[in-house]
């Protein structure tokens, strides 16, 4: 009997105007209809119908998740017939950001929020407790250069997308309302009221401000200020989850990247050029750079693995399809 993770991994297309709306929701989950509205140039009407009928859908979902330690990617290779029951374990983690199951090894790559003073007890002692494990690869990441919370598929200009991150140069702009980085240290307990922000977030990062106060019992006002400074230390991501097939593209690849140690940065930076690459990491390891990327078909994969520039400078490549996504943006998918 096929499961859920067994379907095909296709679905509906989004038409021009819906993925723009998309891609305005990637850039600020939190943004409001009517500046969404006002950066595309689109009837505010039409743009409260089609971004309420996406969300109401569950084709789009915003969420939140809490940056609470270091990021790791964890690889595992599975018995046979036990990908699906390890890479569901990782997927059901509080700390995992995402979860995919590949074809060839590593069976399945997650990325988990860890401690750094806890990474021992994960590589000795949790992921070799996971079930249907033969072995497992730990990588921790030594920096981001673009997370799935900053990429879009190109439908955005270069404009729009400074006007819906506040960065005009119009005195009556916006503040920066987009999420960064964790700047400080992210090990601190949040407060009772901030975590209960947070919990709200979690299941709808739409939440309005007065419905936020309502549920942390603080007014309005400090509910507003309180996930400002959240967002803006790097605490609280919060996030515009979509399957790919939305914006027309269906293949998804992982790939694992080794360059010599001088032209790394210079590959990252390459790579982030193409509209298809939504994940850039530097890692630990003999392949240096890890890659999540988005195609609309397997001859743009294709051709993206053997034409592109940057390869010049690559001394190995390798690359996994991903045949299934169980947790994207620290939201499960909806079938689990």
């Amino acid at each position: 009997m096929l499961g859920p993770m067994d379907a095909p991994q296709t679905g509906p297309m989004a038409d021009s105007l819906d993925r723009r709306i998309i891609s305005a929701l990637q850039i600020d989950g939190r943004a409001s209809w009517h500046r969404i509205a006002a950066v595309l140039g689109e009837p505010e009407r039409t743009v409260v119908r089609r971004g309420t009928r996406l969300l109401e859908s569950g084709l789009v979902r915003i969420g939140a998740m809490e940056a609470r330690g270091r990021s790791t990617v964890v690889g595992v290779r599975c018995s046979p017939g036990q990908a699906r029951v390890a890479a569901t374990a990782l997927a059901r983690r509080p700390d995992c950001v995402f979860a995919h199951v590949l074809t060839g090894t590593p069976d399945c790559v997650a990325e988990l929020l860890c401690p750094r003073d806890r990474l021992a007890g994960l590589v000795m002692d949790e992921l070799p407790g996971l079930p249907g494990v033969v072995e497992t690869f730990t990588y921790p990441v030594l920096r981001h250069v673009r997370t799935i919370r900053e990429w879009h598929a190109g439908l955005l200009t270069d404009t729009e997308i400074d006007e819906l991150r506040g960065a005009s140069s119009k005195a009556s702009a916006p503040p920066l309302t987009g999420d960064v980085l964790p700047t400080g240290d992210t090990t601190r307990e949040l407060s009772r009221q901030d975590r209960l922000l947070l919990h709200a977030l979690a299941e709808d990062g739409r939440c309005t401000y007065d419905e936020l106060a309502r549920i942390a019992g603080v007014s309005e006002a400090t509910a507003r200020r309180r996930l400002g400074a959240l967002r803006r230390e790097g605490r609280v991501r919060i996030r515009a989850v979509i399957e790919p097939t939305l914006l027309g593209l269906p293949v998804e690849a992982v790939l694992w990247v080794r360059t010599p140690p001088s032209r790394v940065e210079m590959v990252a930076a390459a790579l982030t050029q193409s509209v298809h690459v939504r994940y850039v990491s530097f890692i630990t390891g003999e392949r240096q750079i890890l890659v999540l990327g988005a195609f609309p078909d397997e001859s743009a994969l294709y051709d993206f693995v053997t034409g592109s520039g940057w390869l010049g400078d690559v001394m190995l490549l390798g690359v996994s399809m991903v045949l299934t996504s169980l947790k994207r943006g620290g939201m499960l998918a909806p079938w689990l």
